[in-house]
């Protein structure tokens, strides 16, 4: 397999792995509303906690990914 072809494989993988990213990361925004408002029913701290990780779970998919491709390209 030549550079050219390895390279655009790697693109598409990129591309492909960044829209199902995004695409999780949007259902997930689009329904946090309903399961914030839903836990804090229960407590406002479970609800708070709830929108926290929701949050920090979009940083957190990008930054394990940046050390899978890190590692990756040892």
């Amino acid at each position: 397999m030549s550079q050219s072809e390895q390279h655009k494989r790697e693109t598409r993988r990129n591309a492909i792995a960044a829209a199902i990213i995004l695409l999780g990361a949007g259902v997930a925004l689009a329904l946090m509303p309903r399961i914030v408002l839903g836990l804090g029913d229960v407590s406002p701290w479970l609800g708070f906690g709830a929108g926290v990780a929701i949050i920090l779970s979009f940083f957190a998919v990008f930054w394990l990914r940046a050390r899978w491709q890190k590692r990756r390209s040892r």
